[in-house]
């Protein structure tokens, strides 16, 4: 871990400040939307932009970094991502910030392809497992600890934004400064969707729907919290205990599924996450309001936990479980097929939810993850009925953050084999 930390230290410091910017990013965009008051389908339109922006960026950005190299593209993408949230603070309309949001989605790819595949560079066959599970401490550790800037200042003010342009701006200097050199992008070869599809139509199904859950509730807690009267600090604390918990819950989980049945594992804790949210819809109903009787949010937030615990796992179970079904020098491949039709899900995402949340009221939020939830189980049992499982010794769980690019799935350690150290030959020695 020493020689990792060596080694890496300035692309971890890096990433690190990122995600603080992009955390607290996140939390202000939809606390200013409300106060700003955006309609529930403009909030979620505006929210839908980022992953409008990081689909097109996946898509075009591996071939720019062939022309132009890492630290161009890592340096011209996080400039952009610093200038474009000032924008925000100067426009102050759902359309104009829809179309900064496109902007900062393929921003946001360009700098995971860029840090991603440097990582890899510099991993070698033996720590790979260890290098990704500290990529995505820092990723969910920094992120979930910028939640808290909420409460530097008044969203409804300009310093915030200005804050996160510092920071991201900041992040360039470790990452620009360092010694070595950066690595050789090579180009990931893809899998059709059709071929994807076939080898596993549960984990493209489930991944598309899971797409659609994760966009909505990273973008739309916030709103949801602000329209349920939470204090700036009960905000950025909500929104912390959901990327902290889902983080830990990843281990323990994914042990499971390596033990049982991988998609009998999936069923389980998706129709628990449903549940979870459905008990956190009754809970927020007995909430105090500006004083008023009721009981606390305790309650809330021990169900938020709990839903994110078994939610936030399941893209690298449904990672996991494609690769049950294919040979292992297509793992890479099949990533990300997943990644790109995850990608197709999350775009509609919070535009959706939004929807929900104007028919329904605000635990409409809740309703559109339970309903998603449940499709993925109902479809997941059909699955087990039509198809048995297999077991496949190169697959297994690996813990992987949801905004992983197909150079970051090759940090799988289970997509290259593990070199063996030569052993010298005894009888050319005697010789």
């Amino acid at each position: 871990m020493n020689k990792i930390l060596k080694n890496s230290w300035a692309l971890f410091l890096g990433m690190g400040a990122l995600m603080l910017a992009y955390g607290f990013q996140g939390s202000l965009l939809g606390v200013r939307a409300v106060k700003e008051e955006f309609s529930l389908t403009a909030t979620g339109f505006m929210m839908s932009g980022y992953f409008v922006g990081y689909f097109i960026g996946a898509i075009t950005i591996p071939k720019l970094i062939l022309r132009v190299g890492h630290i161009r593209i890592f340096a011209a993408f996080a400039s952009i991502a610093s200038l474009v949230i000032l924008v925000h603070a100067v426009f102050i309309n759902p359309f104009v910030w829809f179309l900064l949001r496109v902007l900062t989605g393929i921003s946001m790819v360009s700098i995971y392809t860029v840090a991603e595949s440097w990582l890899n560079d510099r991993a070698s066959n033996k720590n790979r497992g260890s290098v990704l599970s500290l990529y995505m401490v820092i990723l969910y550790g920094a992120m979930g600890c910028g939640m808290f800037f909420l409460n530097f200042s008044n969203p409804i003010n300009f310093e915030p934004f200005i804050l996160i342009s510092v920071i991201t701006s900041g992040a360039l200097i470790p990452i620009l400064l360092t010694k070595r050199k950066p690595p050789t992008f090579k180009k990931i070869e893809t899998m059709s969707l059709q071929e994807a599809y076939i080898s596993s139509p549960f984990g493209m199904v489930s991944s598309f729907f899971y797409g659609t859950i994760q966009s909505a509730l990273f973008t739309l807690l916030a709103v949801y919290a602000t329209g349920k009267n939470f204090s700036i600090f009960q905000i950025s604390l909500v929104t912390f205990l959901l990327a902290i918990s889902g983080a830990i819950s990843q281990w323990p989980i994914g042990k499971l599924s390596d033990i049982f049945d991988r998609r009998k594992v999936i069923i389980i804790v998706t129709f628990a996450a449903a549940f979870f949210a459905l008990c956190a819809i009754f809970a927020s109903g007995t909430m105090y309001y500006d004083g008023m009787l009721g009981s606390s949010k305790i309650l809330f937030y021990i169900f938020l936990v709990l839903f994110s615990f078994c939610s936030l796992p399941m893209f690298s179970l449904i990672l996991a479980h494609t690769n049950d079904f294919i040979p292992k020098e297509k793992f890479v491949a099949a990533g990300a097929s997943l990644q790109f039709t995850f990608g197709m899900g999350a775009m509609g995402g919070p535009f959706l939810c939004s929807i929900f949340m104007g028919i329904v009221g605000l635990n409409g939020f809740f309703a559109f993850l339970i309903f998603f939830h449940i499709l993925i189980g109902v479809y997941g049992i059909y699955r087990s009925r039509v198809r048995p499982v297999v077991e496949n010794p190169d697959s297994q769980f690996v813990a992987m953050p949801q905004s992983i690019t197909p150079a970051g799935i090759e940090l799988n350690p289970t997509t290259e084999p593990i070199e063996e150290p030569i052993k010298p030959n005894l009888e050319n020695l005697t010789k």
